[in-house]
């Protein structure tokens, strides 16, 4: 019985949601939602158009000419804004660099990572439609991250990455890190001044190796033999891989500007769990943050001062902040509860709703595809049983270049949603009430 409803129950709800989808067109338009197009102004009534993967329009039911042939799906009642960007996760099960170092600027975590990982089916519940994978924390260099898109149906990582070719194209940024993860016995520092020192000879040498390659032009002959580990710094240099730099206290972020400042690198401050007590240092500085928010005590000492108020102190001194989940700290499925504590600590309902989406993929270099609804943007967005900072809403849909990579509605799907922490593990029991699902 319990069986026969819950097929009911889910072809009723693709009849009244769905709508009526034409098999001989690829345009499809959704009509009647509540919009945050991030772009612009919220609009009511609203209407999105998507055609190949990407977003043909967006706007009101007054200003937007639908297409004769478009598939029109009513989402009269619900909310539809941009595909959320979590800039620090740690999902697909990926491990980054050894105990033999304490700098592995060479390790990519996307050899590490399973794409047919069950953890993405959980970040996909959570309206995360892109994500910036980190090997772990525990060395100051650990490893190249890697930006990927959440497309279905992954089978190799390649089905996943922002990058065409991963041979030539720079497709994530740099790990590091600095106060205690790294504080270990030798081969890795004792103290938070050799940390910064090791650090600044290893970037010395890069520079020296920059010299070398510079020197030799595009002679073979006269180029110094590869190096793994110089030439990602030697992109670090050169501008075009962004540091994404784990950091909690006042004097450990301190220590990330000036390292930046003295080798001009491009950095994102992570986490910055007492970035509210230099907020106007790190304004000065034009460094973003990315930000995680803990609801529950416990953690390492150094973040002891980590508060709910640090989106609204460093937005009101003028530093760009984005939000994370840096899972399995903060699970996946909540992440846009994050920027909802934000806004009750005194962050503006419209940065935080840019710090779930455009400010993160700006802060990924990714601002010209994702992060915002409008013409020529990728299709990635997700829609929402109400306003998305009620903690009665639900992410009803995900959808990925036009595809829908996550219902609600369908049961394989849902148990992503309401299953346990370690539900990618087959850590789900169903629930059945009155009342619906929890």
């Amino acid at each position: 019985m319990k069986i026969l409803i819950r097929t009911f129950l889910s072809i009723t709800i693709c009849f009244a949601f769905c709508g009526s989808i034409s098999p001989q067109s690829n345009t499809i338009v959704f009509k009647g939602a509540l919009i945050y197009p991030i772009a612009g102004g919220e609009i009511n009534n609203g209407v999105l158009i998507i055609k190949g993967g990407k977003i043909i329009s967006v706007g009101s039911e007054e200003d937007i000419i639908v297409p004769e042939d478009a598939s029109i799906i009513d989402v009269s009642g619900k909310v539809i804004m941009p595909g959320l960007i979590d800039t620090h996760s740690h999902i697909g099960e990926g491990d980054g660099g050894d105990a033999s170092s304490a700098v592995h600027p060479e390790v990519r975590i996307l050899d590490a990572i399973d794409p047919q990982s069950d953890t993405f089916k959980k970040a996909l519940a959570g309206g995360i439609t892109t994500v910036n994978v980190m090997p772990g924390s525990g060395h100051l260099m650990s490893g190249q991250t890697v930006y990927l898109k959440m497309r279905k149906g992954a089978k190799t990582i390649n089905d996943l990455l922002f990058c065409e070719n991963v041979l030539t194209e720079i497709c994530g940024g740099l790990k590091m890190a600095n106060g205690t993860n790294s504080l270990r016995e030798p081969p890795f520092p004792g103290t938070r001044a050799k940390s910064a020192a090791i650090i600044r000879q290893l970037f010395i040498k890069a520079q020296e190796y920059k010299v070398k390659v510079d020197a030799a032009k595009s002679d073979p002959t006269k180029k110094p033999e590869r190096d793994l580990e110089m030439e990602t710094l030697l992109e670090v240099l050169d501008g075009k891989r962004i540091v994404h730099h784990h950091t909690h206290r006042a004097d450990d972020i301190m220590t990330v500007i000036r390292l930046s400042q003295e080798f001009g690198f491009k950095v994102v401050l992570h986490h910055v769990s007492e970035g509210w007590k230099v907020a106007d240092e790190i304004a000065k500085a034009k460094i973003p943050c990315s930000i995680i928010l803990i609801d529950s005590p416990g953690g390492k000492l150094e973040a002891v001062g980590l508060s709910f108020k640090t989106g609204a102190v460093l937005e009101q001194a003028g530093v760009e902040v984005a939000y994370h989940t840096d899972d399995g700290i903060t699970d996946s499925r909540l992440f846009i509860r994050s920027a909802a504590f934000g806004v009750r600590a005194g962050m503006s309902r419209q940065k935080a709703l840019e710090a779930l989406t455009i400010t993160g993929a700006k802060m990924l270099g990714l601002e010209n595809r994702v992060g915002s609804l409008e013409k020529g943007s990728d299709a990635d967005f997700i829609i929402l049983s109400g306003n998305p900072f009620s903690i009665f809403t639900h992410v009803e849909q995900t959808w990925v270049e036009g595809k829908k990579v996550f219902d609600r509605s369908n049961p394989d799907d849902l148990k992503y949603a309401i299953g346990g922490y370690e539900v990618f593990r087959g850590d789900y029991q169903e629930v059945h009430n009155c009342g619906g699902d929890q």
